[in-house]
């Protein structure tokens, strides 16, 4: 790889990583905790790139394509090495002209995860008091699975998710994340009663109670839910939970 694509490579790297930082994209790849170490590899790339620029200026090291007939055969020998190379700058195009969306229903629905709230299991406190109780998704499949005292039971919860169906039926789902979208496992919860008409991918807040021992190991630990009320809304700026 010749220095000057090596420094191009630095500096698009770096300002791709420092765009989806402080866009908020990065929300869409990795968990919220990591935005100050994308902020700093990425201001690394940029300066290390500028500090080989400078210094390759001030030597005076200039390349000629228009060289010898001996300088032209070596450049002619390695021209499928630097073709390869600029290869690299695809996934920088990618995250400077296009905005992936979130991962959604296709991983819940192609996901053969049948663990996922063991993955998730964690010390249960006590919920909250009032008429609804806003739960994450992660919080509700789990006690679902664990809580064998039932303290959900009767009990009305709010849940944020997106609509997926398969099957027959249809489920608010959400994803989890430990560190990055590579790792994302899927969290859903079946909807009965006042199901919402409205299409897959749609983002919603449902209000209902759990059914009753409804998660079990037969159906992959996925409770189901009975709906009150529901109503559309946008995705958030985290689309994860971790």
């Amino acid at each position: 790889m010749r220095r000057e694509t090596q420094n191009i490579l630095l500096v698009l790297l770096g300002g791709a990583l420092l765009k989806i930082s402080f866009s908020g994209l990065y929300l869409r790849y990795v968990q919220k905790g990591l935005l100050p170490l994308l902020i700093a590899a990425g201001t690394i790339m940029i300066v290390l790139a500028l500090f080989a620029i400078i210094r390759d200026i001030r030597r005076g090291q200039a390349v000629s394509e228009a060289g010898s007939d001996s300088d032209s055969g070596h450049d002619h020998s390695h021209s499928h090495s630097s073709r390869s190379t600029w290869l690299m700058l695809l996934p920088v195009l990618a995250v400077f002209l296009i905005s992936p969306p979130a991962l959604g229903g296709d991983v819940v629905s192609s996901s053969a995860d049948t663990n996922q709230t063991q993955r998730s299991r964690n010390l249960l406190g006590n919920l909250p008091s009032g008429d609804v109780i806003p739960l994450s998704m992660t919080e509700f499949v789990t006690r679902t699975a664990w809580d064998e005292s039932g303290t959900l039971d009767g009990r009305r919860v709010k849940l944020t998710g997106f609509l997926t169906r398969a099957d027959g039926n249809t489920f608010v789902a959400r994803l989890a994340i430990s560190c990055c979208a590579a790792d994302a496992r899927p969290l859903k919860v079946r909807l009965t009663g006042d199901v919402p008409s409205l299409p897959d991918e749609q983002w919603v807040e449902v209000s209902g109670k759990v059914v009753p021992k409804s998660a079990n190991e037969k159906n992959s630990w996925v409770p189901s839910f009975t709906v009150e009320s529901s109503t559309s809304v946008a995705e958030p700026v985290e689309p994860y939970e971790s």
